[in-house]
This record gives structure tokens, C-alpha cells and sequence, in this order.
């Protein structure tokens, strides 16, 4: 199996754990939906629906794989996914943080680019 293709396969079975256990919330109104786009390299994690304050769209994670690299753009989980990356084998050097702006990626443990 290439990099691109285990990269993929990953992502995409950590994204689905994360929405079962957010499905399993047992105060969550909200559905949680794990979106794989193979062709752009583009998955996220995002929970929509209703609450009392109205309609709700949090994107929860949002991860791009470019370059054969994880280019994490959006992560709102606890212990970060760049975590559950690491701990999958994947190396400090494929993993960007994205959202943080490109002067500032030197200071991290990761990937400027």
C-alpha cells in the first residue's frame, strides 16, 4: 500500500471513531457526520442539527492530505488528532499544523509546510 493510500485510510478511521464517540454523547442533539472526499484529499468531522439556540454547524475536524502530508486545519478535540496521528506511526514530518500561520509553525514539534 502506498503513503497516499494508508494516509487515507486512516484519516478516515479515525475520523469515524471520533463520530462514534460523539454519537454516543448522551447530552448531544446533534448528528455527527464524517465527510471523505478522496478526490481533493479532503476529510472532516463536522456536527449539524437543531438546538434551542437554532440551527448549529460546528465543524469539529478538518484535515487535508496534500503533499502526502496531514495538513490539519481545524481541531477542536481534546488531546488533538495530531496525537492520534502520531501515535498511528506517522512521522512528526508529515504532519502540518495548519492552523496556525506559516511564521509560526517553526516553534511547533511538526511540519511548516
Amino acid at each position: 500500500m502506498d503513503k497516499r493510500t494508508k494516509y487515507r485510510t486512516l484519516i478516515k478511521r479515525i475520523l469515524s471513531d471520533y463520530a462514534k464517540l460523539l454519537s454516543q454523547a448522551p447530552y448531544s442533539k446533534l448528528d455527527t457526520e464524517v465527510i471523505s472526499d478522496e478526490q481533493s484529499d479532503n476529510y472532516m468531522l463536522i456536527r449539524v442539527g437543531w438546538t434551542e439556540q437554532g440551527h448549529a454547524r460546528k465543524p469539529t475536524l478538518y484535515v487535508r492530505i496534500r503533499n502526502d502530508k496531514f495538513w490539519i486545519e481545524e481541531d477542536w478535540t481534546e488531546d488533538g488528532i495530531a496525537t492520534d496521528l502520531l501515535e498511528a506511526g506517522v512521522p512528526n514530518e508529515d504532519i502540518v499544523l495548519a492552523f496556525h500561520p506559516p511564521e509560526m509553525r517553526q516553534y511547533t514539534e511538526f511540519a511548516v509546510a
